[in-house]
């Protein structure tokens, strides 16, 4: 395994190595935090508090000559009218291990609170392993600069079986005057798009974007589900209904099946499939799943279905689309209100209809 050299901050006082250890996670300067949930105004949504976030800590400081790009004559004549800013980072993934090394470089032309400086911004960064929102990774806050150096890693666990279906969001803030958290601006990578056969790093830089949502997750289609949950004998059931109007190439009508992925704290414990449905873009699989899944865990559980499209060997089966239904941890829309109905109507099965994302 590849050693990635870097400087550890000085002790933290108080800090026990021990108690860091035995959870298998170190949170130096990189804050583990969790978020309670937001106001709406654009500000701090509250007091972050730790919380138990396995296989996600930050490294330290890394050496800022390891990753000298070729971009320092970046300048502003190359920024777009309406710019909010541009982050460079950096990705590996660590396949022994199941991890992936996350570097925060370096940002600049972040807006300034102040016309015409360029030291009127106060920012730091928010690392998530989507679809989890609610707790992430935080970097060290740089002060007056609209156009920080980072020189941060951080790393979180993440298993090849769910590699694909996780995507990285980096969302930038300003700290005002009056301590209000203020977000500039987002950044959101698909994990699929890495190409884990280079053996070099991977260095990307982009644009910020005030909402990302629609930039990478486009509708392929829509799936019907029906879930149920008895706290009697702790067992969530899920049955997949049928599709409609799945999205192929070409428009060629293809052969499919569905997964269903049980996650808890955003680990893999069990997965079950249909039946391949062939040759048609509207396919009924009536087939339900039933796992286990105690009651004091399942605000920490989510399901994942992805639809697959089933191809001849040696070509591996491609997602189609996918939704994940969960507590206000993992889902939003739609997808939480069928959970939260469900919870509210134990032993009944909830049946809604869901818009498959890539």
């Amino acid at each position: 395994m590849k050693e990635i050299p870097f400087t550890l901050p000085p002790s933290i006082p108080g800090s026990s190595s021990a108690a860091s250890n035995r959870h298998g996670y170190a949170s130096l300067h990189g804050n583990l935090v969790e978020d309670a949930g937001s106001n709406g105004s654009g500000s701090e949504p509250s007091t972050p508090v730790a919380t138990d976030f396995p296989g996600a800590y930050s490294l330290g400081t890394i050496n800022p000559e390891l990753y000298r790009d070729t971009d320092e004559d970046d300048n502003f004549s190359s920024y777009p009218e309406g710019h909010i800013g541009r982050l460079w980072f950096a990705l590996e993934y660590e396949k022994e291990s199941e991890k992936l090394v996350i570097t925060l470089i370096k940002a600049k032309n972040l807006p300034s609170r102040i016309l015409g400086s360029t030291n009127g911004c106060d920012p730091y960064v928010r690392l998530y392993l989507m679809p989890d929102e609610r707790r992430y990774l935080q970097s060290k806050q740089k002060r007056k600069t609209c156009n920080p150096k980072f020189d941060e890693s951080f790393v979180f666990q993440v298993s090849m079986r769910s590699f694909e279906e996780r995507n990285l969001k980096l969302s930038i803030y300003d700290v005002d005057r009056h301590k209000k958290h203020n977000v500039i601006g987002h950044v959101l990578y698909t994990l699929r798009d890495l190409d884990l056969a280079k053996t070099s790093r991977n260095i990307f830089k982009r644009d910020l974007e005030k909402e990302v949502n629609e930039q990478f997750l486009t509708d392929t289609g829509e799936i019907s589900l029906a879930l149920s949950y008895n706290s009697d004998v702790e067992r969530l059931t899920v049955t997949v209904l049928e599709a409609k109007v799945l999205q192929s190439e070409a428009n060629i009508a293809l052969d499919s099946y569905v997964k269903v992925l049980l996650n808890y704290q955003n680990k893999p414990q069990k997965t079950k499939k249909t039946s391949i449905v062939k040759k048609t873009s509207e396919p009924i699989y009536n087939e339900s799943f039933t796992f286990k899944l105690e009651s004091d865990k399942i605000g920490a559980a989510n399901v994942l279905v992805m639809v697959m499209r089933h191809e001849t060997a040696p070509k591996p089966d491609k997602v189609v689309g996918r939704a994940v239904l969960g507590s206000f941890m993992f889902a939003r829309g739609k997808e939480l209100e069928h959970w939260n109905e469900m919870l509210s109507n134990q032993k009944e099965q909830v049946k809604h209809t869901h818009s498959l994302t890539t």
